[in-house]
C-alpha cells in the first residue's frame, strides 16, 4: 500500500478537535519561506481497521494543508503498509529516509518493527515519533531521534499488575506472544508484581504469534487454579486464548487480563461474550465522558464508520497533532540542501513539546535529552473493563494512574547500556 496525500476538505468536527489540540498545547510559531514538509508513515494495516488508521493521519495533515498549512508550508504525506513485518517496517524506513528524503517518519504499529527502525533512522538522521508501539526498548536505546506519543509499557502494563494486585490478588498466570509488545507488556507486568508484592508467576509461557492451539498452555493454568490470567497477544491471539480458556474449564471467577492490544477493536468482536469483565490498559477509552472524547468519537463515526475507536485511533489522532504543534515552533528552509538541518530543526522541535492533553487524558511533556524521562512522552494509563462483547462492545473506565517520568528506569540500567551499544555499532 503507497497511499499520497488525496484532496479532501475538513469538517467541522475535525476543525473542533484540532482547536482542542491547539489549545492544550505551548508552542512558538516561526516565520519561513513556503516549502514542502515530506512525511512518511508506516503502520501496521493488514485489516480494515488498521487501514482506518492510515487514513486517519494522512486526513488529518490533509486538513492542516486545507486550513492553510503550517507558517505558510504544506505537507506531502506517504503512507505504507508494513504488515506488523520487521523487514518490510525496515524496508520501509529506508526507503523514506533515502529515496523519498523525508522530513519526519511516523510508525509504527508494532514493536517489533518499531524497535530495528530506531536504528534505521538514527543512521540516516531523521526525526521518529512513534503513535503505537508500546515497547519500553525503544527509547531505551536512547537515539536523540525517537519521541513516543503511546504510554510505554514500563507504565501501563504496572497499572494494570498495581490494579490485580490490590484488588484481585497476586497469584497470576501468564502467556504471552512472541511480539515484542507483548513480550514486554508480560514481563512488566510480572515483574511489579515480584517486585513490591514478593510473589513469582505461577505459570509463565511464551507461544509464537498465530498459535492456533494454546490449550496444552491453559490446561496445565487451570490446574495450577491461579487467581488472574493475563493473556498478553496481539487482538486475534488474544481473542482465541481467551475463548480456549473457557473452553478447557478455566473457571470465570478467574481474572482475565489482557495487555495494551486486548484495546484494539477486533479483541472485543472476536472474542464475543469471553471478553465479558476482562480489563486491560489503554491510552484512551471512548466512554470517557469528556466533551473532547464525545467530539472524537463522533468524528470516527462520521468518516470511518467507526462508533467506539480504540486507542490506537487516538493516538493516531494525537501524533498528527504533536507533529503539527512541534512543527509550527521550528526554522524550516525545505530546500534539497537544507534537509539535514530540517530534520535536525523537527527533531529539536518535538523536544520542546510539553503539555499536551491527549484524547485519552494523559499528557505528552518531551524534552531534549535522549533518554526515556525526555522521550516516552504520556505516562497515565487508563485502566478499562469490557461489559459487553462482540460488535457493539460495551466498555467502563475503572480507573486512571500517573507515573513518575523515571518509573521502572533503575533495574534497567545495564539493558539500557547494552542497547544503546548496538546503536552506536
Amino acid at each position: 500500500m503507497n497511499r499520497h496525500l488525496p484532496k479532501k476538505t475538513g469538517h467541522g468536527v475535525r476543525n473542533a478537535l484540532a482547536a482542542c489540540a491547539a489549545a492544550s498545547m505551548l508552542a512558538v510559531s516561526g516565520a519561513a519561506s513556503a516549502g514542502v514538509i515530506k512525511v512518511g508513515v508506516s503502520l501496521r494495516m493488514k485489516t480494515e481497521t488498521g487501514e482506518k488508521y492510515g487514513q486517519m493521519v494522512v486526513d488529518e495533515f490533509e486538513a492542516i494543508n486545507a486550513a492553510g498549512g503550517i507558517n505558510g508550508h504544506t505537507f506531502e504525506v506517504k503512507l505504507l503498509n508494513d504488515e506488523c513485518k520487521s523487514d518490510i517496517g525496515v524496508a520501509n524506513a529506508t526507503k523514506f529516509a533515502y529515496q523519498d528524503n523525508v522530513h519526519l517518519f511516523i510508525g509504527s504499529s508494532c514493536s517489533s518493527v518499531s524497535l530495528p527502525i530506531v536504528d534505521v533512522l538514527h543512521k540516516a538522521g531523521v526525526p521518529m515519533l512513534i503513535p503505537h508501539s508500546t515497547n519500553y526498548k525503544i527509547t531505551l536505546k536512547g537515539s536523540p531521534w525517537v519521541y513516543r506519543v503511546p504510554i510505554s509499557s514500563r507504565f501501563s502494563a504496572a497499572a494494570a499488575a498495581k490494579y490485580t494486585a490490590e484488588n484481585i490478588g497476586t497469584k497470576i498466570a501468564y502467556i504471552w506472544a512472541s511480539d515484542a509488545a507483548s513480550q514486554a507488556d508480560a514481563q512488566k507486568f510480572f515483574e511489579y508484581i515480584e517486585t513490591f508484592h514478593g510473589e513469582g508467576p505461577v505459570y509463565a509461557e511464551q507461544f509464537q504469534e498465530g498459535e492456533l492451539d494454546l490449550r496444552a498452555h491453559l490446561l496445565k493454568i487451570k490446574a495450577m487454579k491461579p487467581e488472574a490470567l493475563m493473556i498478553s497477544a496481539q487482538s486475534q491471539d488474544f481473542a482465541r486464548g481467551l475463548v480456549q480458556s473457557y473452553e478447557v474449564g478455566i473457571p470465570p471467577s478467574v481474572k482475565r487480563i489482557g495487555g495494551s492490544a486486548a484495546s484494539n477493536r477486533p479483541a472485543p468482536i472476536l472474542s464475543g461474550d469471553a471478553i465479558k469483565g476482562v480489563f486491560f490498559h489503554a491510552a484512551f477509552s471512548y466512554a470517557d465522558p469528556d466533551p473532547k472524547v464525545a467530539e472524537f468519537v463522533k468524528m470516527t463515526a462520521e468518516r470511518y464508520g467507526v462508533a467506539n475507536p480504540d486507542h490506537d485511533f487516538s493516538q493516531a489522532w494525537d501524533s498528527v497533532h504533536v507533529a503539527r504543534i512541534a512543527i509550527e515552533g521550528a526554522e524550516l528552509t525545505l530546500t534539497d540542501d537544507s534537509l539535514a538541518a530540517d530534520r535536525a530543526a523537527i527533531r529539536d522541535a518535538l523536544g520542546s513539546v510539553t503539555g499536551y492533553v491527549t484524547l485519552g487524558g494523559g499528557v505528552v511533556d518531551f524534552c531534549a535529552d535522549a533518554t526515556p524521562e525526555c522521550r516516552d512522552g504520556n505516562k497515565t494509563p487508563v485502566l478499562i473493563e469490557y461489559t459487553k462483547g462482540g460488535e457493539d462492545y460495551e466498555i467502563r473506565v475503572i480507573g486512571k494512574t500517573t507515573f513518575g517520568a523515571d518509573f521502572g528506569l533503575a533495574s534497567m540500567a545495564e539493558e539500557a547500556e547494552k542497547l544503546r551499544e548496538s546503536l552506536d555499532n
